[in-house]
């Protein structure tokens, strides 16, 4: 039933897949992973097999054939073995990188069990595609000359499965994840409800229906310090600090949702305040309070935040399948924003910055168009964990100084543009900020950020780079399978704790928005109370008790 040759390099293809990555693997991630390792090795053994018979190049007789096979599995059963016996040890070098409790169990023979499982199910899917093709080929035949049987019977195989997993499966799964990610917004929830400040979204006086906000949306806008908590840390009287979410289901149209946020931000003031943030949201909606907490704390409440949700998917699935949703809503967002705000007196307007986390940061980088505010610029922007799609991060990338690294790179200096990481504060080399300041936060282990779909043949750039503190120093490029470890990486990116993978912490925002935005009168004491005020104890943002 099963080819020798195919079956050898889909174990090799295990092999490597047991060596370590970006993110830790559990049993259950590592044995999908190694049985999707193994079909695509026996695929493209069977591919390169078939294409060397269909040139009539001469093959081994069989005996010779079996002895060779047999020499073959002895140092890829060795390597295997190898490989299954220190999957756990690699592991658990990532996890105490990351600072994780070590795997508590072996669970070494339920992940060899499911990987078999998983081969077997995809070989025999395979087995069905072929047949498909040999009754196409076969029934062609009969019409017309065999090779042109075969090359119509494989394009009419190919565009069959296109279609039944394009417009079947994956339409099916998003329509799935799309309703269950939507009941999870809580849309007319009673439980949580509306404000009774008027100034508040969603209050008796918004523009801004409560019910369609979702349940991300509430989270923001009833969450945050309030004045007199603000006041207790900084000693001094305090705004309560505003803040401005439509929901997606407010409008169906974009532009529609963008032009609410702006009416609603011309009727609570939000021109008024000291330093405005136009937020992107992740794919969900949630805007992480690490950040937005921290930046009111900084600014005595002086500070008003925007934004829009465009999507109820995890950024992962968002970005697959609803790429453009995030880029037009931030787009539709900015050109409004942007022109009111322009249209105020340079003496009477405040500080403008845009920020986004994960596809949130893909987005809002999007809107970002440099070239229109030559002559009135931002204040700056503070983009955290950037997806690899990111035009202008990769551009930016390109552009770094000779020498300097992949993953935490310095541009012209880092006057306008600086990378930062949990190991690399915003303002380590001393130089001054110019006129408008550019924040990148980004892990060395975030696969959001530095997965690379080229890493299919070739390794990606960063891995010839020495390893950060928190990356394997036993991860290496493979063909395909580095592909794959780097796919699984980010459905998992955010199974670590702050501060690693893509999870950002309240202490990387805190000095992320202290470069960014400068804020009067800080010192490094206040730095200091306000990282342990954030943050800690598995808080998620900080503690406005």
């Amino acid at each position: 039933m099963f080819s020798v040759l195919p079956l050898l390099s889909g174990l090799l293809l295990v092999s490597a897949s047991l060596t370590p990555s970006l993110i830790p693997r559990d049993w259950i991630m590592q044995g999908v992973l190694a049985g999707v390792s193994m079909t695509a090795g026996y695929l493209a053994t069977q591919f390169l097999m078939a294409i060397w018979r269909t040139l009539e190049i001469p093959v081994l007789p069989k005996r010779w054939a079996t002895i060779a096979h047999a020499v073959l599995a002895v140092p890829v059963l060795a390597l295997l073995v190898r490989c299954v016996m220190l999957t756990d040890n690699w592991q658990n070098d990532i996890r105490a990188r990351m600072q994780m409790p070590p795997l508590e169990a072996s669970n070494t023979a339920k992940m060899l069990l499911l990987t078999a499982a998983i081969f077997l199910v995809l070989f025999l899917l395979g087995r069905a595609i072929q047949a498909l093709f040999d009754l196409l080929r076969k029934r062609l035949a009969r019409h017309i000359p065999v090779t042109s049987a075969n090359v119509l019977g494989l394009l009419l195989a190919a565009l069959i499965v296109v279609l039944l997993t394009r417009d079947g499966v994956v339409r099916w799964a998003f329509g799935v994840a799309d309703s269950s990610y939507a009941a999870a917004q809580h849309l007319t929830d009673t439980e949580t409800p509306a404000p009774t400040d008027n100034w508040r979204s969603g209050g008796p006086e918004s523009l801004i229906d409560w019910d369609l906000m979702g349940q991300p949306g509430r989270d923001f806008i009833l969450g945050g310090p309030r004045a007199d908590v603000i006041e207790a840390f900084s000693g001094r009287p305090a705004l309560e600090p505003l803040r401005i979410y439509v929901g997606l289901a407010q409008d169906s149209d974009p532009t529609v949702r963008a032009r609410v946020a702006l009416d609603e931000m011309i009727r609570t003031h939000a021109f008024e305040r000291k330093v405005l943030v136009m937020a992107s949201p992740t794919g969900t909606g949630w805007m992480d309070p690490a950040s937005y907490d921290a930046l009111e704390y900084m600014h005595n409440g002086n500070v008003a935040t925007v934004a829009v949700q465009y999507s109820y998917l995890q950024s992962p699935l968002a970005l697959i399948f609803e790429t453009e949703s995030g880029l037009d809503q931030t787009t539709a967002l900015m050109r409004l924003v942007y022109d009111h705000w322009r249209s105020l007196p340079p003496n009477a307007r405040p500080r403008l910055y845009l920020h986004g986390i994960s596809l949130g940061a893909w987005s809002s980088m999007y809107a970002f168009n440099p070239f229109e505010m030559l002559n009135d610029p931002v204040s700056g922007a503070f983009w955290v964990g950037p997806p690899f799609p990111s035009t202008l991060w990769r551009q930016t990338n390109d552009a770094r100084d000779p020498g300097t690294p992949y993953i935490l790179p310095v541009v012209d200096g880092g006057e306008v543009i600086r990378y930062a990481s949990q190991y690399a504060p915003p303002d380590r080399m001393g130089t001054a900020w110019g006129r408008v300041r550019i924040l990148f936060l980004q892990h060395a282990s975030d696969p959001i950020v530095f997965y690379d779909p080229a890493s299919l043949w070739r390794a990606p750039e960063w891995m010839a780079e020495p390893e950060a503190a928190d990356v394997s120093p036993n991860l290496s490029f493979t063909p395909i399978v580095t592909q794959l470890q780097l796919a699984v990486d980010m459905l998992v990116s955010t199974s670590t704790p702050p501060g690693f993978g893509h999870m950002y912490a309240a202490k990387e925002y805190i000095d992320g928005w202290i470069s960014v935005s400068a804020p009067e009168g800080w010192t490094a004491e206040d730095t200091e109370r306000l990282k342990a005020k954030c943050g800690k104890g598995g808080l998620i943002g900080c503690d406005n008790g």
